[in-house]
């Protein structure tokens, strides 16, 4: 349900989704539908993080606003015939179902996969990243619950080097976790990996898979090629007190 904020005089000004992100209350995808919006945020959503068009993100952010993430948001569909791309494992590997591994068999590759340097290197040890993102994600308590076109790919000894984490989000399955581990997997897996989770998907009758992938991350062209399209761009800043 969407929440509705109005300014002094009771005039409405945004509309937004309530969450939480990164343990901060959390006014996701909103809309303007009244004057100033900028200065209704700057002032009654302090603490906040807060998920906006790009033009409203940049007047944010020259008032003070810091900005977390700049992002775009990406949709498949899963009813047509998708671009062909592999969906076989490399030698060597394999790909099973997510849910037959314990989460902290994944860690290590999910914190490998964004080493600093990375646009969404977050810099957390591999415990708080399984604790704080993982783990929630897995059990479903952060965005819903884990579908089973979920999937991780394995070496030849049963290790998790990669894995692509799809979650039910409101009304879509929205890929949560893309990673590989780039010194124990060769280029390309993660690519395999989604077109195979697109086919489990698809076999299982979802008709629409999303994502989100930073600006500057040039993974958003591997998606572009297995026939995700960008669909909006978003700022997500925080308003700090």
């Amino acid at each position: 349900m969407r929440k509705t904020a109005t300014d002094p005089q009771g005039v409405p000004v945004i509309t937004y989704r309530k969450g939480v992100r990164d343990g901060l209350p959390w006014a996701d995808n909103v809309e303007v539908v009244g004057p100033e919006p900028a200065k209704l945020i700057m002032s009654d959503f302090v603490g906040w993080a807060v998920s906006v068009q790009v033009d409203l993100g940049t007047e944010l952010i020259e008032s003070g606003a810091r900005l977390s993430r700049h992002a775009h948001t990406m949709y498949c569909d899963l009813t047509g015939t998708l671009p062909p791309a592999d969906s076989a494992a490399p030698p060597g590997f394999g790909f099973a179902p997510a849910h037959e591994h314990e989460g902290r068999e994944m860690v290590a590759a999910m914190v490998a996969a964004y080493p600093p340097g990375h646009p969404d290197h977050s810099g957390r040890e591999p415990e708080d990243a399984y604790e704080q993102e993982l783990a929630p994600l897995i059990s479903g308590q952060l965005i819903g619950e884990l579908l089973p076109c979920s999937s991780v790919a394995v070496d030849g000894g049963g290790a998790v080097v990669g894995g692509v984490l799809v979650n039910q989000w409101r009304d879509v399955a929205w890929i949560s976790e893309v990673f590989r581990h780039p010194d124990k997997s060769p280029p390309g897996l993660g690519a395999r990996l989604i077109r195979h989770v697109q086919l489990r998907g698809a076999a299982d009758g979802l008709p629409t898979i999303g994502l989100a992938v930073s600006y500057a991350n040039p993974a958003k062209h591997v998606y572009a090629r297995l026939g995700f399209a960008i669909a909006d761009t978003m700022m997500t800043v925080i308003i700090d007190p």
